[in-house]
């Protein structure tokens, strides 16, 4: 095999060895001699316009988020093109390879049956129960935590996207590689980004993705005004779809409603177009199933993988906790044909994190899942494994402080459980846990301990914590103060500082 040597737009050098390792939909893909880049060639003749978007991608786009204060940050979380090349007259993108562990480690089960090991982790294997569960290796699913992370990576990666003006238009689990091990996410083919009014799209998306105004309107001429094409608002769509996935293991729309039944083609442009209908829908029943329908319409070598997730009754889209239910509920009903309705990628994003301070660990040390959203009940129960939660369980309510104002409920709930640890973000509200995050916060500041049958909170670094309850008493950085009903322990009195009334449920 042979190393083609040539110049990037940039004049900087670029090589690449003659074996194609991969192919698209638009490109074939070439590795660089030391695997540290790949180099993919469209393979048909790209026009003006293509050629300045790719120039745009590469420049000022690229620059607008990677030459920032905590530029670096966003490294993981896209896989960005970064430099332009021609060879026989076709044109190419220079893009870093993918972080090792997006690879396959073990692959599929039965020895790697599927030859999927060394295979990058397209989504798709993670957001199917069959897949994942009746095809993937055990040690590659990860549990429920790491999909709540890699969520928050994707709504973060999509709102700093937004953000720039750009829309990726083919948001999908194929565009999008995760690592359910250590929670990681990173969004690829990044060279079809749209700029509404510069840069239309390339494509209409995947389907299971496109959103409901795209294939209702997907037989109009591309000129006719009232085609809809993808933009940020479909990106919202899909973005809620991926979620749903890779949290719930089903699709958001895919029911039991037959729309045409002596056309496929024509049934799938309804259900998923003008008639798309939310499987949960509150009121409107027609497209929800149940396990018998389930059991009906699946082989039973599939089944066992299907079930529970596919069981709405058991895990109903509520034991995603209340922050993101409630955005299930504008995305799917609310927003599912009215877009402006659809919750931002700085919502999810905003409810994933609050969710995680909702999280329990499962009593049952063989659950599969591990965590379960906390669900305000005094008997809590794992969803997915029936196990019931036995001991003392610590909730904190949080309280916020405006200027002069008393502390106020701000509907935000952190759970205790041994080892978790206080950090400056539930301390004041105005920090966030997001790529803005100081070195210095993103240091723990107390944790909690359960000694001798009682709940502790030991305070690491804050200097101003007062046990409100004890009669303002402060406690000192290094000293505890135990967790008993009702009681209220101040973390700061600035503005925006936190204080938390504790409540303890006994199972």
């Amino acid at each position: 095999m042979s190393t083609v040597k040539l110049k990037a737009s940039d004049g900087s050098p670029v090589e690449f060895v003659d074996k194609i390792i991969g192919s698209g939909g638009m490109k074939d893909v070439y590795f660089s001699p030391d695997k540290s880049y790949v180099v993919g060639f469209f393979r048909n003749k790209q026009d003006a316009n293509a050629k300045d978007r790719l120039e745009n991608i590469v420049g000022k786009y690229r620059q607008s988020i990677f030459g920032q204060i905590g530029g670096d940050y966003w490294k993981d979380l896209y896989c960005w093109p970064e430099k332009i090349v021609v060879h026989n007259g076709l044109l190419g993108v220079v893009v870093p390879t993918y972080r090792s562990h997006f690879f396959f480690q073990y692959g599929s089960s039965n020895n790697d049956s599927l030859s999927i090991k060394g295979r990058e982790k397209e989504g798709k294997w993670f957001a199917s129960p069959f897949l994942k569960y009746g095809q993937l290796n055990p040690n590659e699913r990860g549990n429920w935590l790491s999909y709540l992370r890699i969520c928050i990576k994707i709504s973060r990666s999509v709102k700093r996207l937004h953000a720039a003006g750009l829309a990726h238009s083919d948001l999908s689990y194929k565009n999008v590689l995760i690592d359910p091990i250590t929670g990681c996410a990173s969004i690829i083919d990044i060279d079809g980004l749209v700029v509404p009014g510069k840069f239309p799209p390339d494509v209409i998306g995947t389907p299971d993705f496109i959103a409901p105004e795209v294939m209702r309107t997907l037989k109009l001429p591309p000129t006719d005004k009232n085609r809809k094409l993808p933009s940020r608002l479909t990106d919202q769509h899909a973005l809620a779809v991926l979620i749903y996935m890779y949290l719930l293991n089903r699709h958001p729309l895919r029911g039991r409603k037959v729309h045409d039944c002596d056309d496929e083609t024509h049934d799938e442009e309804l259900a998923m177009g003008e008639k798309a209908l939310f499987i949960e829908h509150p009121t409107d029943k027609s497209n929800r199933y149940d396990v018998k329908w389930v059991k009906r319409n699946e082989a039973p070598a599939r089944l066992q993988h299907l079930l529970p997730w596919q069981d709405l009754d058991a895990l109903p889209f509520k034991i995603l906790g209340p922050y993101l239910s409630d955005l299930v509920q504008k995305a799917f009903v609310d927003g599912l044909h009215n877009p402006t309705q659809r919750p931002l990628a700085n919502d999810w994003e905003d409810a994933l994190v609050k969710t995680t301070d909702l999280l329990q660990q499962c009593e049952n040390k063989s659950c599969t899942q591990k965590w379960y959203v906390f669900d305000n009940s005094t008997k809590p129960v794992c969803p997915f494994c029936k196990t019931p939660f036995k001991g003392i369980l610590p909730i904190l309510n949080l309280y916020s402080k405006w200027g002069n104002n008393p502390f106020r409920p701000e509907n935000y709930r952190v759970m205790v459980y041994n080892g978790v640890r206080l950090y400056p973000w539930h301390v004041n509200r105005n920090v966030f846990p997001n790529e803005k995050l100081t070195l210095d916060q993103k240091k723990s500041v107390g944790y909690f301990q359960f000694h001798g049958g009682q709940w502790y909170l030991r305070n690491e670094s804050l200097s101003g914590m007062k046990d409100i309850t004890g009669g303002g008493k402060l406690v000192g950085i290094g000293e505890i103060v135990q967790l008993t009903e009702g009681r209220q322990i101040l973390l700061s009195e600035e503005n925006g500082g936190r204080l938390i009334q504790v409540q303890l449920v006994q199972c």
